[in-house]
């Protein structure tokens, strides 16, 4: 497995060991990732283990509603989307536009490991909303696209078979195409769990063209090497996130090495995928805080 296929399967493990799968489900997610029973069984046992050994255990679950009266961050303002394609690397890309009105800056969104759906595209419609014009990415777009995955299940283990360097390759291609819909624009890029960890990746490749970067709870590369990136990088996690969080101190050490402008928040009482108000770990306080800063960070490195 590569660094983000086991990030894949250490996720299918940790939504079981919560509470979120039954084990009949994470054994079948986990078999469409290649895992044989006996390695998913492995694979449930060691996380569980772990968990159980953690020195300081807490309740990791602390969701608070996204229904009521309070909306999500950003959705008064949130501007509808279209598809696009345009032509990448490997064959034709699919993607959801965002026009804003009066831009001050472009935004490349990448969604997490279930592709791009509705959420995604509503995260791309509130940047709009809010000045910065956004394009949306499919990195399923080599496999027909994430409209044709009826199981959300299936869409994560064709996201786990594409090459690490493709993801790359398809993201240069989104932001190309961003700057070509958004001439004179700086722009950003954010991204989410398994997108979040290919905005890490996309930063260890030079993250040409890029001016800021905010990598939502992201798994990071092993020895990460960011001494082609100028972007300034805004990280967010969980404080309950202790697989992803623990990280933290290893991506500071490795942005200060490079000279990168950056900034790591760690968002108290919320877990892994906080950000998402249609799943269950959706912590409204941390999302709105989350939220603020994100817009902060991009109006100060893309509308200078």
């Amino acid at each position: 497995m590569n660094p983000l296929q086991r990030y894949i399967a250490d996720e299918i493990a940790i939504d079981h060991i919560d509470g979120l799968l039954p084990r009949r489900e994470a054994m079948r997610r986990l078999a469409l990732l290649g895992l044989g029973s006996a390695a998913a069984s492995a694979l449930l046992a060691a996380c569980s283990t772990a968990q159980e050994q953690s020195e300081a255990p807490q309740p990791r679950l602390v969701p608070e509603t996204s229904t009521g009266p309070a909306q999500p961050p950003g959705m008064a303002h949130v501007l509808p989307t279209q598809s696009i394609s345009w032509n990448g690397s490997a064959g034709p890309l699919q993607g959801a536009w965002a026009q804003a009105a009066d831009a001050k800056g472009a935004v490349l969104v990448i969604h997490e490991n279930k592709g791009l759906n509705d959420w995604v595209r509503s995260v791309a419609g509130r940047l709009a909303g809010a000045g910065f014009s956004a394009l949306a990415i499919d990195l399923l777009s080599e496999k027909g696209g994430t409209a044709v995955f009826h199981d959300p299940a299936e869409a994560t283990a064709a996201l786990g078979a594409i090459a690490p360097d493709q993801f790359t390759h398809d993201i240069n291609s989104g932001i190309a195409e961003l700057t070509l819909r958004a001439p004179g624009q700086k722009v950003g890029v954010v991204g989410f769990c398994f997108g979040g960890g290919l905005v890490w990746q996309l930063l260890t490749a030079g993250a040409l063209g890029v001016s800021a970067a905010v990598p939502f709870y992201g798994p990071l590369p092993p020895n990460p090497d960011f001494a082609g990136s100028k972007a300034a990088v805004l990280g967010i996690y969980g404080a309950l996130d202790s697989r992803v969080t623990g990280s933290q101190a290893t991506a500071k050490a490795a942005l200060d090495r490079f000279g990168l402008i950056n900034e790591l928040v760690v968002e108290p009482g919320a877990d892994h995928a906080f950000f998402n108000d249609t799943g269950p770990r959706y912590n409204a306080t941390a999302a709105a805080d989350a939220w603020r800063r994100l817009l902060d960070w991009f109006s100060g490195y893309l509308s200078a």
